[in-house]
C-alpha cells in the first residue's frame, strides 16, 4: 500500500477516535456514551497499530474493550430499572471544559509544530516485541509485577467485602 493510503487510513481512525470521544463527553444518554466509548477504544487501538505497537493495541482491545467497557455496560444496564428509559446525564461545566480544551489543544499543537523530528525512523525492530516484553517482565521487573498483582488482589478482596457487607437496617430477623 502506498504512503498516501496509510495517511488517509490513519486520519480516518483519528477522526473516528476524536468524534466518538467528543460524543462520550457531550452525550446526555449514558448508554450512548458507553457505546461511543467502544469506538474510542477501538480507534485508539488502531492508532497503536499504525505506530507499530502491536502489543499495546492488543492489550488496549483486551483490557479496555473486553473488560472495562463490558463491565461499564453491565453496570449501567443492571443498576437501572429495565423500564426506565430516562437515563440521562447533565453536561455541566461547559465553560471550564472549553477553556481547558483550548489550552490543551494549544499545547499539543505547539509541541507538534515545534518538534522537528517527530517522524518515526526507518530502523525496524528485530524480533518479536512481545517476546522482549515477556523477557523483561519476568527478569528485570519481577518485583514490580508481583507487587502490582498483590495490590490488585487486595483491591478485589476489598470490593468483594464491600459488596457483601450487610447494613444493619437490611438484616432480616
Amino acid at each position: 500500500m502506498s504512503n498516501q493510503a496509510y495517511t488517509v487510513i490513519f486520519y480516518l481512525f483519528a477522526a473516528i477516535t476524536v468524534f466518538s470521544a467528543a460524543f462520550v463527553v457531550f452525550s446526555r444518554n449514558v448508554i450512548y456514551s458507553a457505546f461511543s466509548l467502544l469506538f474510542t477504544f477501538f480507534g485508539a487501538a488502531a492508532i497503536y497499530v499504525f505506530l507499530s505497537a502491536d502489543f499495546i493495541a492488543v492489550t488496549q482491545v483486551v483490557v479496555y474493550v473486553g473488560g472495562i467497557l463490558v463491565l461499564l455496560l453491565f453496570g449501567v444496564m443492571f443498576t437501572n430499572s429495565i423500564m426506565q428509559t430516562d437515563l440521562k446525564t447533565d453536561v455541566l461545566n461547559m465553560v471550564p471544559g472549553t477553556i481547558l480544551l483550548i489550552g490543551l489543544l494549544t499545547g499539543i499543537l505547539y509541541t507538534f509544530y515545534s518538534t522537528h523530528s517527530w517522524m518515526p525512523s526507518a530502523t525496524q525492530l528485530q524480533g518479536s516485541i512481545v517476546e522482549r516484553i515477556g523477557f523483561e517482565t519476568m527478569s528485570g521487573f519481577v518485583l514490580p509485577f508481583e507487587m502490582a498483582s498483590i495490590v490488585l488482589l487486595v483491591a478485589l478482596l476489598g470490593a468483594a467485602f464491600l459488596a457483601r457487607f450487610e447494613k444493619q437496617g437490611n438484616k432480616e430477623q
